[in-house]
């Protein structure tokens, strides 16, 4: 794009507004911002580095008055002490020690390079030592040392001190340093400044004139958008709008296209909604095919214990059957909490391991933060039922079911664990190939339960929600599915 055709555009969407004398005031006003711009913009960065240059100013003024105290103050407060002049208790050493910390905090907090700040910490440190011989000497007093003993302590002070003195020295050095560079920074900016305000005249000039040229030619921009929705409608794209264009000959077309595609976009919609609700009613109609040979069957173990004579057993199975439909059937809602979906599961696998005790072991594991969590109730039950009758009960022996659950900070996290049978990779591979069938799915018994899960997922949740399936021939399977936190669900 040519450097002319790049100001054309960006004039000409800058003075697009309702009406041609609208267009003309605006015009006005940018010119009135531009030749304004300068001016601030050079009192602001003027006040900028004047702040600055002030500040390193007042650290040396400050840092001298540190170090007078450091090099005078200390050394005469100590050898006073050590004379025996005073008392070590009756002495200003700390005080004057803590003078010389807090001056030198507040340079600290006025410095803001690095190299500086570095020296400053260094004399914190040198500062600490210092403190640290000022103890000793106290302690040495204290203890009734030697004078000489005395004197040999307040030689390292003063060395400590000429050191601090030294160090002090070179952060002023440095400072100062640093105030001439800003100075000719000041110098260099003003340049530049006045090369700026010689920009924006030009600019100015140049947006004037275009500004006249460009009042018949500024309505084309709503016209060309109007063009481009239409042009979006007509390939499909429904969400696609535009945005008013200010123009009064124009808004209610704009309006009108923008009204015509939202209502053609919830019309799909709705009916891709009645869709997804045709799905989960057929869902919930495959559900109900879920567990009629389960009936039989705990019906049947019903009889069979009562005939045995066992009653407690009896009242355990018929217990957990009752707890087991009643979750099920949940009043007809759809939801759950985690902590129903577990005891769900445990209510289906304590009824099992009666009728099957001599190959089943179950174990049930879930982290109980997220009882209160909800989810999609039947979830676990058909992965539990179809790793008893097509795991465990295709193998020789026992086996064992474990059922666990974790959360993370997205998702909670589900899986099925079968000591059974297994599968071969090629068999793994087929299954997970016909879960995505709908109509062979429906047709193989060791295969429906996983699907009908897999389809409840992606019609409660999103598409991406699925079951996770490895397998081990001779080894076992595990099934696993994570879903978002607090039902965020579809």
């Amino acid at each position: 794009m040519k450097p002319r055709e790049s100001q054309h555009r960006l004039f000409k969407k800058i003075l697009n507004n309702t009406s041609i004398q609208q267009t003309i005031q605006n015009s006005y006003v940018i010119i009135i911002i531009l030749m304004i711009l300068a001016p601030v913009v050079s009192l602001s960065f003027s006040w900028f580095q004047t702040v600055r240059y002030d500040r390193m100013i007042t650290n040396v003024n400050r840092t001298n008055r540190v170090n007078q105290i450091v090099q005078m103050d200390i050394s005469n407060e100590l050898w006073d002490i050590v004379a025996g002049n005073k008392a070590f208790s009756e002495g200003r050493q700390y005080e004057i020690i803590d003078d010389i910390n807090e001056r030198l905090e507040e340079i600290k907090l006025n410095t803001e390079v690095t190299k500086s700040r570095q020296l400053l910490e260094v004399i914190g440190r040198a500062m600490n030592t210092l403190t640290q011989y000022v103890d000793r000497l106290g302690m040495q007093m204290e203890q009734h040392f030697l004078v000489t003993e005395n004197e040999k302590i307040l030689d390292e002070i003063r060395g400590v001190a000429e050191l601090v003195s030294d160090i002090l020295q070179d952060f002023i050095v440095l400072e100062i340093e640093l105030a001439a560079e800003t100075n000719e920074q000041i110098k260099s900016t003003a340049v530049l400044l006045s090369m700026l305000q010689i920009l924006l005249v030009i600019v100015v000039m140049l947006f004037a004139i275009y500004t006249q040229k460009s009042v018949s030619r500024s309505i084309n921009g709503p016209i060309k958008e109007l063009e481009k929705l239409s042009n979006e409608i007509a390939s499909g794209n429904l969400s696609a709008r535009a945005e008013k264009p200010n123009v009064e000959e124009l808004n209610n077309l704009t309006e009108n296209l923008n009204t015509m595609a939202k209502k053609i976009h919830e019309l799909i919609d709705i009916n891709i909604q009645e869709q997804k609700n045709l799905q989960k009613s057929e869902m919930r109609a495959l559900q109900a095919q879920i567990s009629p040979h389960f009936l039989y069957n705990t019906l049947d173990t019903i009889v069979w214990l009562a005939e045995g004579h066992q009653h407690e057993q009896v009242i355990s199975v018929t217990r957990n059957f009752s707890n087991f439909f009643r979750a099920s059937l949940n009043r007809g809602k759809e939801w759950v909490t985690v902590r129903d979906e577990f005891e769900h599961i445990g209510n289906y696998l304590t009824i099992q391991k009666i009728r099957y005790r001599d190959i089943l072991d179950y174990s049930i594991d879930y982290d109980r933060a997220m009882d209160g969590e909800p989810m999609l109730k039947l979830l676990l039950q058909p992965l539990v039922e179809n790793a008893l009758y097509h795991g465990i009960k295709n193998k020789r022996g026992k086996g064992t079911v474990a059922v666990t659950g974790w959360q993370d900070k997205r998702y909670l996290h589900f899986q099925v664990e079968d000591t059974g049978i297994g599968m071969t990779p090629e068999r793994l591979k087929q299954i997970q190939s016909l879960m995505q069938n709908d109509l062979e799915a429906s047709k193989v018994s060791d295969v429906y339960g996983l699907y009908n899960v897999n389809k409840r997922l992606a019609l409660y949740y999103t598409s991406s929600t699925k079951l996770e399936i490895t397998s081990i021939y001779e080894e076992g399977t595990k099934v696993h599915f994570k879903l978002p936190k607090r039902g965020d669900h579809v």
